[in-house]
């Protein structure tokens, strides 16, 4: 049998894992009767988690929402994973830095050396390319997305590709991720279309407008994705070839706006379709 610390802590991972536990499921998980499960229940509440309870035909426990976060107890592969988006979101949202090295610093005192192997692998040997898009204010993401989730007509400065700045009004309706850029999916009101926004271009913080009726807040995004995404399929195809290396040449160039083939050096081969050649050909 467990001994009463180490049955709290799986009694914490149990609730955790699922909604609701009827308490009979409880017992029979942790070896004990239901009188001990209320006793440990009672003591988890102690420490902070809030526990609810619930009698009758279906009835049993579920952890709820307190005003503080409860300490959370993972599995070996939930660490791991955690260790892993960690470091992967540092490298393409701005403003975590120091948010994610306390947290991979407690994770990596507490996690064991075979654990700890694992989640360090993938950033040992990966290689971080300094000339990718700029980063994404986590703040900036943050808004976005509860205004998406809240149907909250946004305002705000955006820079196009050419340097130009404008003012739009806009009802936001997802945030899309591609190519290492963070993308907003806009019904742009004043252009009547659908708009997809380059975030690291938005200028300033969006100013909240008036709430949006939900119904109109939701319509079939992902065709507003299609028409708007920036790797829909472009009119015009060439072929050409830059004297630069093939690497750099992918990094700088629009994201799915042209393919690019290794060739011996100096040049490399690319077979792509720009919108607009001129205002790509700069950037390769």
């Amino acid at each position: 049998m467990l001994s009463t610390s180490a049955r709290l802590l799986r009694l914490a991972s149990l609730l955790q894992s699922r909604r609701h536990w009827p308490g009979a499921a409880l017992a029979e998980e942790l070896g004990v009767d239901a009188r001990t499960v209320r006793r440990d229940v009672d003591r988890l509440r102690e420490l902070g988690y809030p526990v609810e309870a619930s009698s009758g035909v279906g009835g049993g426990y579920a952890l709820g929402r307190g005003a503080d976060l409860p300490p959370l107890v993972l599995d070996d592969d939930e660490a791991v994973a955690l260790a892993i988006a960690l470091r992967a979101a540092s490298a393409s949202v701005g403003g975590i830095e120091a948010t994610s090295l306390r947290l991979m610093g407690k994770l990596d005192q507490l996690m064991p050396t075979r654990l700890r192997r694992r989640a360090t692998a993938l950033h040992a040997v990966t290689l971080s390319l300094r000339s990718g898009p700029p980063l994404v204010d986590a703040a900036l993401l943050s808004s976005l997305a509860t205004a998406c989730r809240d149907c909250v007509a946004l305002r705000f400065g955006y820079r196009n590709h050419a340097g130009e700045t404008s003012q739009r009004r806009v009802q936001p309706q997802r945030l899309a991720n591609y190519g290492r850029r963070w993308y907003l999916i806009a019904w742009d009101s004043e252009r009547s279309d659908w708009r997809s926004f380059r975030v690291d271009r938005l200028q300033g913080a969006p100013t909240a407008g008036a709430a949006l009726c939900r119904a109109r807040c939701r319509p079939t995004w992902r065709s507003a994705w299609s028409a708007a995404s920036p790797t829909r399929p472009l009119p015009a195809a060439s072929r050409c070839a830059c004297a630069a290396p093939w690497m750099n040449c992918r990094l700088r160039c629009p994201c799915g706006a042209a393919c690019w083939n290794p060739t011996p050096p100096p040049t490399a081969c690319c077979a792509w379709a720009p919108t607009r050649p001129k205002a790509c050909w700069p950037r390769c």
